[in-house]
């Protein structure tokens, strides 16, 4: 596994965590939430993956690596 798509794999792991916990920070202000919990985890699924193409295409851009 090379480095950049290590790198992106975390990313996407820290991505759909951090929606995870945005999630459950949600719910203890407003009380509920009108998705179901396999719903929730299908979007932590997508946002981790957004977030893991994003960072595997951007990363070596923003390193000057072209």
């Amino acid at each position: 596994m090379t480095p950049q798509t290590k790198s992106s794999l975390l990313w996407g792991l820290v991505g759909a965590l951090a929606f995870l916990v945005l999630v459950q920070g949600y719910r203890l202000v407003a009380g509920s939430l009108r998705i179901g919990p396999v719903a929730v985890g299908g979007l932590a699924l997508l946002v981790g993956a957004a977030a893991a193409g994003v960072t595997y295409v951007l990363e070596p851009r923003l390193n000057g690596r072209s």
